[in-house]
């Protein structure tokens, strides 16, 4: 026998040997499964599952091939695609004082709270998320982790550490001693001038950024005594844009202004995060751009809330959180009748991790029908990523995020805070007793 035929009979036979682990299905038997795109709940389908991917969507309840297939009954639910929350801050929790952090705080001690807070969303039905933001990198650390499968949470599209101005929403010495300022130093994210801003593009995607986060305006957390004002100039925002777009990124765009929202507007960033004072200029320009807007309404409300507390802000926060935080409902409803692009985003960390899907009630009650609200978490936040062909419908070749829920989420939203079974890249996170 000769070398080539005796290689020939060991490559088959690893075939063979590995074949079973590679054929085996999952079925899952849904009651009601939701067409996102049509907007159309279908009773009684099979979703079949190889691996991390859908292969087949079927009419029907299709019975096991194969005896090591697995059918999962969820033929009392309402099965719709994994959730995606595009803005969220996976190293970030809130609490009274959480300020003090950056000085009592190691990497490892952000690390190990993430942990915790991203099986919180994934069990409340995220299945991805776009991280803007975080500090030591450890949010790269985690998405590493995440995918390699050392640790549990949502597939995590990550912009590093956020860029912004001297001075600006990011710059952590803001409201700090002269002496501490000193001591502090200018972190490689904070960036001035167009080559400045082009260097801080190239360092977060060194560092393995997924996507770039600036601020063009100032914010409600930061100890600035106003988050209205425009912080970069169109031509820097512009170098970051073309830098990044070089690189292959997008860029999301922290805006409360208005001004800052049109120069970043028209400087070509893929979304305005916030968005709090845009004016009917804004709106029209972004619908001229295609610009995504990313509401936020929650971490609006949240803040608003907790500066009534005593103590629970700085003074130079609490009059920004309670005149700010409650306009981005309203503006959210003018948006989507405008006809903006919306995706679903909520700033989790600024509230507590895992209630993501209290955004969908805000939504609705800015005036966007259930079935946009849940777009916003499916298919366009699919879009906005660049992931249209993995991520947001229930089809053949994306990846087997997959949640279901009791009720029905386009007669009561509410029910989208309740998942009883979610799925992410075929391995079920969460499975509650007493599914049939």
């Amino acid at each position: 026998m000769t070398r080539k035929s005796i290689h020939g009979l060991a490559t088959a036979a690893l075939l063979l040997m590995v074949a079973p682990a590679f054929a085996q299905k999952t079925y899952l038997h849904c009651g009601r499964l939701l067409d996102v795109r049509s907007g159309k709940l279908l009773s009684q389908q099979t979703i079949v599952v190889e691996r991390d991917r859908i292969t087949a969507v079927q009419s029907g309840y299709t019975a096991a091939s194969g005896p090591q297939d697995k059918v999962i009954n969820l033929e009392n639910r309402t099965v719709l695609p994994g959730l995606i929350d595009c803005h969220v801050h996976v190293l970030s929790h809130p609490g009274k004082g959480s300020g003090m952090n950056q000085f009592t705080m190691n990497p490892a001690d952000y690390a190990y709270r993430a942990i915790g807070d991203a099986l919180l969303t994934l069990r409340a039905g995220f299945t991805t998320v776009r991280d803007l933001g975080g500090e030591h990198g450890v949010n790269i650390d985690l998405r590493n982790a995440i995918n390699k499968g050392q640790v549990t949470g949502p597939r995590i599209f990550t912009a590093g550490g956020a860029i912004s101005a001297t001075g600006g929403h990011m710059d952590e010495a803001d409201g700090l001693s002269r002496d501490l300022i000193e001591k502090y130093g200018q972190p490689a994210f904070i960036a001035n001038g167009p080559d400045q801003c082009r260097q801080a593009v190239r360092e977060q995607f060194k560092r393995g950024a997924d996507l770039i986060k600036i601020a063009s305006t100032g914010g409600v957390l930061d100890l600035s005594k106003d988050g209205s004002g425009p912080q970069y100039s169109e031509d820097e925002i512009r170098a970051v844009v073309e830098t990044a777009r070089d690189l292959g990124l997008k860029v999301a765009c922290h805006a409360h202004g208005a001004e800052g929202i049109k120069r970043a507007v028209r400087a070509g960033v893929a979304s305005i995060e916030h968005g709090t004072l845009m004016d009917d200029e804004c709106r029209a320009l972004m619908v001229k751009k295609g610009t995504w807007y990313v509401p936020t309404i929650i971490a609006g409300k949240s803040v608003a809330d907790s500066a009534r507390i005593p103590g629970y802000f700085a003074a130079a926060i609490i009059p920004k959180a309670l005149a700010i935080g409650p306009m981005i409902q309203t503006n959210c409803g003018r948006a989507y009748k405008a006809k903006v692009k919306i995706a679903f985003g909520t700033d989790a960390g600024v509230y507590r991790h895992g209630v993501n899907a209290l955004e969908f009630g805000y939504m609705t009650a800015a005036g966007m029908p259930a079935i946009e609200a849940i777009r916003a978490a499916t298919t366009n936040a699919a879009e906005l990523l660049g992931e249209t062909q993995n991520l947001g419908t229930l089809e053949a070749g994306k990846y087997a995020d997959i949640v279901a829920l009791d009720g029905d989420p386009l007669q009561d939203i509410t029910a989208l805070l309740r998942p009883t079974f979610v799925m992410k890249a075929g391995v079920a996170y969460r499975s509650d007793a007493a599914l049939n």
